[in-house]
C-alpha cells in the first residue's frame, strides 16, 4: 500500500479582488457604478439606466439631478461596443425629455459626439438611438445648425437606406426637422438626399411615408430642389402615391408636396402632359369620395399653382374654376374655404372671372358671407372682391343676386380682413352710376363711418377709398357730413401708414367739392394737417398736395389768405372775405367768428357780398323810435336792426345788428324827463337811482350781446347795397362792350372812380384811406368792412373789387396779392383788338396782362415789363 500525497490547492492571488455580485434599488448607486473602470459593469450600469429612463419622466428627472447626462456623454465615446450600444440607449431615449435637452445643448461636445456614434461601422441599435437623439436636439434652432455644422446631415441620409425601419424612422424625423432651415434645404440637394426620400414613400410603415412627405414637402419650398424633384421624376412618383387608394391617409401631405411643386410651369406643363392635374383635380371633386382634408389640400394646392399667370392660364384650359365653385356647397367650413381662396386667385384672370361669373359661382359666395365663421366670410369676401375688379357683368349679377345688403352688413363685422374685403367689393360696383346709386339708397354712406375708427391700417385704406367712391355727390356728402363722417375721415390723416394718408387724402379731395363740407373739414383742422403732410419730406405725396388745393378752390378765402393767388378760375361769390396774408403757424377763422371779435386797430376784413339783406324781425316804426345819425349810417352800410325795450329808468334801448356785433343806441323820450319829476326828488337819492340805472343797462347790454353771440339762427353777413349797385352798373356798362380787352379797360377805369380815383406816382403814400377805413369800422362797429362802402381804397382794395366785379360778368382774371399792400390783376388777352397787329399774325398763345388800377386806370401793362414790375413792387 503506497504513501498517501497531498494535494497542493493554491488559491487566488493576494492583489486579486474577488468577484462580487451587487444587487441595488438605488439609482444613485447605479450612477456611481458609471464610474467603474471595468466593461462589464459599465455594460450593466447603462443597460439597467435604460430600463429606468425608459419608465417614465419623473424617472428621467431624477437622474438628471444626479447628472447622469455628463456619464453618459463620456461613455458614449468609450472604446468597448457593448458599453457604447447601451449609453447611446440610455441618452437616446434620456434626451426626448426637455429639461435633459437643456442641459444636454449647453455641453459643446454633446453634437459632435452624438453624429461619431451614425458612423458605418457602429451597430444598427447604435445607428437607431443616436437618431433618436439627434431628433430629440433638433427640435431646437441651435441644435439643427450644430447638426449641419458638425456635418450630420450625411450619415442621416446615408440611415435612410438602412434596412432597420427604426433606423430609418429616428433619421427621416431628423432630417424633417432639419429642413426648416433654409441651409439644410440646399444642403440636402447637394448631398443627393431626394432619392431616399422618395424610397421612403413605399415603406411598409406608415410613419415612415408620413415622415418622409413632411421632409419633402418642406424641401420642394426651395425652387432648385424643385428641379430636382422633376430630374429624379419625383413629382410622377408623388401623383402615383396620390393615385393609390391604399394611401388615402396620406394623401394630404402628398398633395402638399405637390402643391409646392406645382408653382414652376415647367412641373406644372409636366403634370398637365402626364395627367397628374386631372388626378389632383379629382381629389378636390366633390362628387369623388375622399376626406375632406384631402380635398381642402387639393384645392389649396390649386390655389398655389395659380398664384402663377402662366399656371392660371393652364388651369382655366382645364375648367379649374368648376371644381372649385362645387366645393362652395361642401359640408365642411375648411372645404368652402379653400374652394372660395382658389376662386380668388383664379379670379386674377380677366378670362377666369367671366367663367366664374358664368358658371354661376357668385350666388354660393354671397350665401357664405352669412357664415357665422369669420374664415368663411373673410375668404368669399376676397373672392368677390377680386371678382368684381373691372368686371361690370359680375358687379350687376352681385346686385341682382341680392348681395348688395350682406356686404354692407360685413362693414359691421368683427373681422378686419372681412370689413375691408367688402369695402373693396363695394368700391368695384361703385364704378356703374345705377349700381352706386342701389347701393347708396342701402346706408352704405352711414355704414362706412364706423370702420373709420378701426385701428386696422387696411380697413383704413380700404374704407377711405370706399368713401372716395360714394360720396361723389351732394346727398351722399351731406349725410356723411351730417353723420359725424369727416371726424374720423380728417383724423386718418395723423396716420403714420402711407396707404391711409394717400386713401384719407383722396376722400378729402372728393368732399371738398361742396363748400359746406370743405369749410366742415377746414374747421376739423384738415387743411392744417394737409399743409404739415406738404411740408414733410417723408410724409408728402401727390393726393395731398390735390386734396389741399381742392379744400383751397372751395374756399377762396383761404385760398387767398394762404397763397395769396386766385386763379381765373376761382370766381369770387357772395360771403368771400380777404382778411390778409396767414402767417406761418396761424389760422384763418371763419367769417362769424372775425364778425364776434372786438373792434381792434388790425388791417379791415374786406368782405364781398351782394346778397340782399334780410331783416330778421320786423323793422321799427318810426313813430315809435327815432333814430340819429348813427343809425342811418349803419343802415347804409346794409346793417340788419331789431329792437329791445325797457321800461326801468323810463329809457327806450334799440338793439341794432348787422350779424356782426351787437350795437346800443339809446334816445331820451318825454317819459325819462318826466319821471324825474314823478318822485320827491333828494340830490343823492337821484344819484344813487341814475347809478343803478346805469349797472342795469349795462347788465341788460351784456346779456343782449350774449343772446346774439349764442343765437340758434345761422349767421348773416352784412349786406353790401353799394355792391349791388356796382354789379347792375357793370352789367349794364361794361358787359356789352364787344371784346375782351374793352371789358377790362371799362371795368379798370370803373373800380378806380369808385375808389377815389387816379393816384399819381409817388403819391400812394398821400393818399389818404387808412383814416377812411378807421372811421367805417368805428361806425360799422365791427372789424368786417363790405367792399362796396369803401370810397377811398388802394391796390389791394381796387383788385378785389375788380376780380369781384369780374367774375359778375365772365371776364377771366386772377387776383394776386404782393407785399406791402401791393395786389394786381392778370389778364390773358390775344391780339384780336390791337389795330397795329398784323391781320395774319398768330393770335395764340394769349398774352400776359397786369391791369393798372391806380395811376392810369385801364392801361394794361405787358408782364414782366419795366412798368408791370414796378406797379408790383413798393
Amino acid at each position: 500500500m503506497g504513501k498517501k500525497v497531498k494535494k497542493d490547492e493554491k488559491g487566488p492571488p493576494d492583489d486579486v479582488f474577488d468577484a462580487l455580485l451587487v444587487e441595488s434599488k438605488q439609482a444613485a448607486t447605479v450612477v456611481l457604478m458609471l464610474e467603474s473602470p471595468e466593461e462589464e459593469v459599465l455594460t450593466k450600469a447603462c443597460e439597467a439606466i435604460y430600463k429606468f429612463v425608459d419608465k417614465c419622466d419623473e424617472n428621467k428627472k431624477a437622474l438628471l439631478d444626479l447628472n447622469v447626462h455628463d456619464h453618459l456623454l463620456r461613455l458614449i465615446q468609450h472604446e468597448d461596443r457593448v458599453v457604447r450600444r447601451n449609453s447611446a440607449m440610455a441618452l437616446g431615449v434620456l434626451a426626448s425629455y426637455s429639461e435633459a435637452r437643456k442641459l444636454l445643448r449647453k455641453r459643446e461636445e454633446t453634437i459632435p459626439s452624438v453624429v461619431n456614434l451614425l458612423a458605418p461601422e457602429e451597430d444598427t441599435v447604435v445607428h437607431e438611438f443616436a437618431a433618436l437623439c439627434l431628433a430629440s436636439l433638433a427640435q431646437d434652432y441651435s441644435c439643427k445648425v450644430s447638426i449641419l455644422e458638425q456635418d450630420g446631415l450625411e450619415p442621416l441620409i446615408r440611415c435612410l437606406s438602412s434596412a432597420d425601419p427604426d433606423v430609418q424612422k429616428n433619421a427621416v424625423e431628423t432630417i424633417s426637422l432639419m429642413l426648416k432651415d433654409y441651409q439644410t434645404k440646399s444642403s440636402l440637394r447637394e448631398l443627393e438626399g431626394f432619392q431616399p426620400l422618395l424610397a421612403l414613400l413605399q415603406s411598409e410603415y406608415p410613419v415612415i411615408q408620413h415622415l418622409a412627405l413632411v421632409a419633402l414637402e418642406r424641401a420642394t419650398q426651395d425652387s432648385e430642389n424643385r428641379g430636382v424633384m422633376r430630374e429624379l421624376e419625383g413629382v410622377d412618383r408623388i401623383i402615383r402615391f396620390i393615385g393609390c387608394p391604399n394611401y388615402s391617409d396620406l394623401h394630404v401631405f402628398a398633395v402638399m408636396v405637390l402643391s409646392n411643386c406645382l408653382e414652376d410651369t415647367e412641373t406644372m406643363e409636366l403634370v398637365k402632359e402626364t395627367g397628374g392635374l386631372q388626378k389632383l383635380k379629382g381629389d378636390a371633386d366633390p362628387v369623388i369620395p375622399t376626406l375632406p382634408e384631402v380635398k381642402e389640400h387639393a384645392a389649396k394646392a390649386i390655389s398655389r399653382a395659380a398664384k402663377n399667370p402662366d399656371n392660371r392660364k393652364i388651369m382655366h384650359e382645364l375648367e379649374v374654376e368648376k371644381m372649385l365653385i362645387h366645393l362652395l356647397d361642401h359640408e365642411e367650413p375648411c372645404v368652402r374655404v379653400a374652394g372660395a381662396q382658389g376662386l380668388g386667385i383664379m379670379s386674377e384672370n380677366l378670362t377666369s372671372r367671366d367663367a366664374i361669373g358664368q358658371w354661376e359661382g357668385i350666388e354660393p359666395l354671397i350665401k357664405m358671407l352669412k357664415s357665422d365663421q369669420s374664415d368663411v366670410r373673410e375668404a368669399s369676401s376676397l373672392a368677390l372682391a377680386n371678382l368684381t375688379s373691372g368686371n361690370l357683368n359680375n358687379c350687376t349679377d352681385l346686385a341682382k343676386l341680392h348681395g348688395i345688403d350682406p356686404l354692407i352688413s360685413l362693414l359691421g363685422d368683427s373681422s378686419c380682413v372681412a370689413i375691408a374685403n367688402a369695402a373693396v367689393v363695394l368700391t368695384n360696383m361703385a364704378t356703374d352710376e345705377g349700381l352706386r346709386s342701389q347701393i347708396q339708397a342701402s346706408g352704405v354712406v352711414t355704414s362706412l363711418i364706423g370702420p373709420l375708427t378701426s385701428e386696422n391700417s387696411i380697413v383704413q385704406s380700404k374704407c377711405s377709398l370706399a368713401v372716395a367712391a360714394f360720396l361723389g355727390d351732394f346727398e351722399a356728402r351731406t349725410t356723411f357730413r351730417e353723420n359725424g363722417g369727416l371726424t374720423p375721415l380728417v383724423q386718418l390723416l395723423h396716420s403714420g401708414n402711407d396707404d391711409v394718408r394717400r386713401s384719407a387724402s383722396w376722400a378729402i379731395t372728393v368732399c371738398a367739392v361742396d363748400e359746406p363740407t370743405a369749410a366742415e373739414i377746414s374747421k376739423l383742422g384738415g387743411l392744417e394737417i394737409l399743409q404739415e403732410i406738404q411740408a414733410s419730406n417723408t410724409r408728402k405725396n401727390a393726393f395731398t398736395d390735390v386734396a389741399v388745393a381742392k379744400l383751397l378752390d372751395s374756399n377762396l378765402s383761404a385760398k387767398y389768405a394762404i397763397t395769396g393767388f386766385l386763379a381765373p378760375n376761382n370766381r369770387i361769390c357772395d360771403g368771400f372775405f380777404d382778411a390778409g396774408q396767414i402767417k406761418s403757424g396761424g389760422k384763418l377763422l371763419c367769417l362769424e367768428d372775425y364778425a364776434y371779435m372786438d373792434v381792434n386797430s388790425k388791417r379791415p376784413i374786406l368782405l364781398v357780398n351782394a346778397k340782399p339783406e334780410k331783416p330778421s324781425t320786423p323793422i321799427p316804426n318810426p313813430s315809435e323810435i327815432e333814430l340819429g345819425d348813427k343809425s342811418s349810417k349803419s343802415s347804409v352800410a346794409g346793417r340788419a336792426s331789431r329792437t329791445g325795450r325797457e321800461a326801468k329808468g323810463g329809457s327806450r334801448h334799440i338793439h341794432l345788428t348787422a350779424g356782426i356785433m351787437p350795437m346800443v343806441y339809446t334816445s331820451n323820450c318825454s317819459s325819462g324827463n318826466l319821471n324825474r319829476y314823478m318822485h320827491l326828488p333828494r340830490t343823492r337819492s337821484q344819484r344813487e337811482r341814475e347809478e343803478k340805472q346805469k349797472e342795469e343797462e349795462q347788465h341788460a347790454q351784456q346779456q343782449r350781446e350774449a343772446e346774439v353771440s349764442t343765437s340758434q339762427g345761422p349767421f348773416i353777413a352784412p349786406g353790401d347795397p353799394s355792391l349791388i349797385k356796382y354789379i347792375d352798373e357793370v352789367q349794364e356798362r361794361v358787359a356789352p362792350l364787344p371784346s375782351t380787352k374793352c371789358q377790362v379797360v371799362a371795368l379798370a377805369q370803373f373800380v378806380a372812380e369808385k375808389l377815389g380815383g387816379a393816384i399819381d406816382r409817388g403819391q400812394v403814400a398821400n393818399f389818404s384811406w387808412e383814416l377812411q377805413l378807421s372811421q367805417l369800422k368805428y361806425d360799422l362797429k365791427s372789424n368786417i368792412i363790405p367792399i362796396g362802402v369803401i370810397k377811398a381804397g388802394i391796390h389791394y382794395h381796387r383788385a378785389l373789387l375788380f376780380k369781384a366785379l369780374a367774375d359778375r360778368i365772365a371776364v377771366h382774371c386772377s387776383l394776386v396779392r404782393g407785399e406791402y399792400n401791393r395786389a394786381w390783376n392778370e389778364v390773358l388777352l390775344t391780339e384780336d383788338d390791337d389795330p397795329a397787329a398784323t391781320p395774319r399774325a398768330p393770335k395764340f398763345p394769349p398774352k400776359r396782362f397786369i391791369v393798372d388800377l391806380i395811376h392810369q386806370p385801364g392801361r394794361l401793362m405787358p408782364f414782366e415789363s419795366p412798368d408791370a414790375n414796378a406797379y408790383q413792387k413798393l
